[in-house]
């Protein structure tokens, strides 16, 4: 017997098993949503009263996912913390249904299984799950400012012991099937083809027994662990201890800007130590608050402008289509071509020749994507076979033999004009007749690296962030003459690279590095005031940014920030001036991390703030500034940055505006990004605080234009009249 319904469809067999196929119409994964809950409870009602449905096994009929999550979409229309709770109680309602029915339900999970997925899947009375790669289980609403609504954290502490489970609530990391074993967070892993079959066993097996019967959590476990876990959940001290450590750490982290983690917290306390009903109780309030908080607001922001990228060419021509790229050379196999080549091969699944200009180069590169191959074989994510695969993807050569076939080519050394040109013309040489040339420069502008080809259109910029293969972002830099072929092409590449793309026009500094220059030169006027390096890097960790920007500088290198600094300063003047003083700190021989001299110290364990800085420097480090100031003026100036470029039409939106600070450069996600931060605090707020301190420092704090004309027109950069990107041009200098 077969009952067809709109997402639910049940197989009734003659074994006695039914099985529930989950298939969304028009979606490619499984999401729930709120008007599910009458057809799931008509679903179990049906399964419930037919006598000869001995057990249930709920599966997915997508392919590679089980259920990806709950459908954000809708809690943007909640209006209300009530409405909030209300849709958390229908979970945890409908999850209750599954956990209490009456006969064995065995969830066969194979592909994502996550967040609300998850929790079906903890309510169901077993679980098997496929090896397959794309099988990942995790509970990542934290990442979205919120918490599990629908008994989460009360059902996998339950399961898998409170510490484990607090790493997993408290990160949102995702695991696979075998991690998922080992933490008995599921019962069996078998291969894809066979998990309903297996979960079929399983359910057959159960008929009979109680839905409480599977073996408990401290039968489980060793008996060391299983004494741990006892004196952590049942006694009051131990549970003291527990959760604040817990606290203590995540403080350590977040710094107390994230609400969704502390009230992870705060609910899975109650439930160990008032019960399932306490626990769901503060489940749901939590949610509800969680729900409207402007922190969560702001991560769902950023989880949609991502879903939004996905889709986007780069181009507003919707009928121009990318080249196919089959193989990719790279010029130069320092860290970043080394790193281009990993994320091309590994994850774009594309070859690449690797130049540089010696074997020792070019050894040294091979040797960098395969300490990466190797790092993720002792971490069982490769095999050591598939490494060996991958590794044959890059072939390494001191000249441009194999270019011929490059339908693209990334430039990846020194920030020199000549050289990259020459590069131009020497791949232009050599290569196919459209081969695109694409640098990754992070401020020399495109414009001029293009006047040494003879087809300027197909030159661009692919600006890669360091790490490459641990950097979410990529930041494609088009002129007024590169084809829109070229950019869609580099933009489709990028995204089989695994990165989240953005487009920009070219300029000085394009995006990124305009806007992170002047929140780095602005710490350097603060410490030319005398206050002391640690804190600066303090106050802007508090504010949320994941790196101090003088620790930043040692990272990227002095002398590096050095040299962009002045391109930038002699394409905008004054205000990017630095402080007097700062040459000192190239002619005392400081380069940052990189030679073990810079701001801080990087010899032996003690890695603090490097005292004799400040000698070089020529300054005494006494002077005390409240820690908000420093972060508002740090902040400000690349906030400030952003309007301009807004304002200049260098970003196509502000989404890839806030999208390029938060995954390049660690602006605070809990603040949605620079532009979504002017809308939160207001633009009158924002241009009243900028010519506070342009009366007290001068002109590098200069109101964008576009922002006088927002504070005075009230208008805002995301909402339902936003301004456009390129409205105002003038400002700039």
């Amino acid at each position: 017997m077969s009952d067809r319904t709109n997402a639910l469809r049940i197989e009734e067999r003659a074994d006695g098993v039914a099985v529930v196929w989950m298939d969304v119409p028009g979606d490619s994964v499984n999401t729930l949503k709120e008007d599910f809950a009458d057809e799931f409870a008509e679903a179990f009602s049906h399964l419930e009263r037919t006598d000869t449905v001995k057990a249930v096994v709920f599966a997915s009929a997508k392919n590679d996912s089980f259920i990806a999550g709950a459908n954000i979409d809708m809690l943007d229309s909640v209006q209300r913390a009530e409405d909030a709770v209300a849709l958390s109680r229908a979970g945890q309602a409908a999850n209750d249904r599954i956990a209490s029915f009456p006969k064995p339900i065995v969830a066969a999970i194979h592909g994502a299984c996550l967040g609300g997925g998850l929790e079906v899947a903890l309510a169901c009375h077993g679980r098997v799950a496929s090896s397959h790669r794309k099988t990942k289980l995790g509970l990542p609403e934290c990442q979205l400012g919120l918490l599990p609504g629908a008994g989460g954290t009360q059902r996998l502490p339950r399961l898998i012991g409170v510490q484990a489970a607090l790493d997993l609530l408290l990160t949102g990391k995702q695991v696979d099937a075998r991690k998922a074993q080992k933490l008995g967070l599921v019962d069996e892993v078998v291969a894809p083809a066979i998990v309903v079959d297996v979960a079929i066993e399983h359910a057959k097996k159960r008929i009979g027994r109680a839905a409480d019967a599977a073996p408990k959590l401290l039968d489980r476990l060793a008996d060391t662990e299983a004494l741990a876990e006892l004196a952590l959940t049942k006694n009051p001290l131990g549970r003291k201890v527990l959760f604040d450590q817990a606290r203590k750490k995540l403080h350590e982290k977040t710094r107390g800007n994230y609400p969704a983690q502390e009230r992870i917290l705060d609910v899975v306390k109650v439930g160990l130590e008032d019960g399932m009903e306490a626990g769901l109780d503060a489940e749901a309030e939590a949610f509800g608050a969680l729900v409207m908080s402007p922190e969560s607001r702001a991560l769902r922001s950023i989880f949609f402008a991502t879903q939004e990228l996905k889709k986007d060419s780069g181009v507003d021509d919707p009928e121009v289509q990318p080249k196919d790229v089959r193989h990719v050379g790279i010029l130069g196999a320092g860290l970043m071509g080394a790193g281009i080549a990993y994320v091309t091969t590994t994850r774009a699944k594309t070859p690449v020749r690797l130049k540089d200009r010696d074997a020792d180069g070019v050894l040294a590169g091979l040797r960098y994507v395969r300490d990466i191959h190797d790092g993720r074989v002792r971490r069982r994510r490769l095999t050591p076979m598939e490494a060996d695969r991958l590794m044959m993807m890059t072939l390494g050569t001191r000249d441009y033999s194999g270019f011929h076939r490059c339908e693209l080519v990334v430039e990846a050394v020194f920030e020199d004009l000549d050289l990259k040109q020459r590069m131009v013309r020497d791949v232009e040489a050599v290569g196919p007749q459209d081969v695109i040339f694409a640098s990754n420069t992070s401020s020399l502008p495109i414009t001029e690296i293009a006047r040494a080809s003879a087809h300027p259109e197909t030159v661009i910029g692919m600006h890669y962030f360091s790490p490459v293969h641990k950097m979410p972002l990529l930041e494609v830099v088009v002129t007024d003459q590169t084809a829109d072929w070229v950019t869609a092409t580099c933009v489709a590449l990028g995204k089989r690279q695994g990165k989240t793309v953005i487009v920009v026009k070219d300029g000085p500094g394009f995006y990124t590095t305009r806007i992170l220059a002047p929140m780095m030169n602005e710490a350097a006027h603060i410490l030319a005031e005398g206050v002391p390096v640690e804190a600066i890097d303090e106050a802007m960790l508090d504010f949320g940014f994941p790196i101090g920007p003088l620790k930043l500088t040692d990272e990227v290198g002095i002398d590096v920030g050095a040299k962009v600094g002045e391109v930038l300063r002699e394409a905008f003047g004054e205000r990017l001036s630095p402080p007097a003083g700062m040459e000192r700190l190239i002619a005392s021989g400081r380069k940052g991390r990189k030679n073990g001299r810079g701001f801080y110290r990087y010899d032996g364990k003690d890695r603090g703030v490097d005292e004799t800085v400040y000698a070089d420097l020529g300054i005494e480090p006494h002077q005390t500034l409240p820690a908000e100031e420093i972060a508002w003026r740090c902040t400000l100036q690349m906030v400030n940055e952003a309007a301009l470029c807004f304002g200049e039409g260098i970003l196509r939106s502000a989404r890839d505006g806030d999208i390029g600070a938060i995954f390049g450069l660690g602006f605070p996600p809990f603040r949605g990004g620079p532009f979504r931060f002017v809308d939160s605090v207001g633009a009158r707020t924002i241009v009243r605080r900028l010519r506070g301190y342009e009366a007290r420092f001068g002109p590098r704090f200069r109101p964008a234009p576009v922002l006088v004309a927002m504070a005075e027109s009230e208008r805002t950069f995301h909402g339902a009249a936003p301004i456009a990107p390129g409205s105002l041009r003038t400002g700039s200098g």
